[in-house]
């Protein structure tokens, strides 16, 4: 039975048939994630999907902004549905999207804290200023001078991140880019607060 279904679906991939079994890819609901320490995308499409056709579905689905960034803790929904799971197109495509989206060198570990935001230019829209608000009274009580450790300021931001500036619009400016990058926008940010007591 196993060589069977190593045949059917290194058919279905091979030639991107998937309609003739379209009852059976299309029956599966999206599946829920949660990634451990030395997980990437690329690690947690192998899983789901035996290759990296994943990578870009979740992503997506997701709305991971970087796709070498994720973090120990989140929950990823993966998509399942046979159009999530197209084929790299080459060999040296998902050679490159095996080398591109590890997210951990093999000798260091994963921490729980994420890593240094990308610069971004995006600013905070104004519908999202009451969750942005929100956060700030649970992380310092709005206060820019707390601190927790190495947590700095207003949203309690990694001190690297601020680079020695911990003026009120560093911390503003550093804030609407970590929240920008890793959800999107500060509602998100709120969600997953609520869900996790820490964002």
């Amino acid at each position: 039975m196993n060589s069977i279904k190593k045949i059917v679906l290194g058919t279905t991939f091979a030639a991107g048939a998937t309609a003739m079994f379209v009852g059976t890819t299309d029956a599966h609901a999206d599946e829920v994630y949660t990634i451990q320490s030395g997980d990437s995308l690329s690690k947690i499409s192998q899983k789901f999907a035996g290759d990296n056709s994943l990578i870009q579905a979740i992503a997506e689905k997701n709305s991971i902004a970087d796709i070498n960034r994720i973090f120990v803790g989140e929950q990823l929904t993966i998509p399942t549905s046979s159009e999530a799971s197209a084929p790299a197109q080459s060999t040296t495509a998902t050679e490159t999207a095996t080398n591109e989206h590890t997210y951990v060198a093999p000798v260091e570990t994963v921490e729980v804290a994420p890593a240094a935001p990308a610069a971004a230019t995006a600013t905070t829209p104004s519908t999202t200023n009451s969750a942005k608000e929100w956060i700030a009274q649970k992380e310092s009580s709005g206060s820019y001078t707390a601190t927790n450790g190495r947590y700095i300021g207003r949203y309690q931001l990694d001190a690297s991140y601020l680079n020695g500036d911990y003026s009120a619009a560093n911390q503003e400016r550093v804030a609407d880019q970590y929240v920008t990058s890793r959800y999107g926008s500060w509602d998100a940010a709120k969600t997953f607060w609520l869900a996790n007591g820490w964002y």
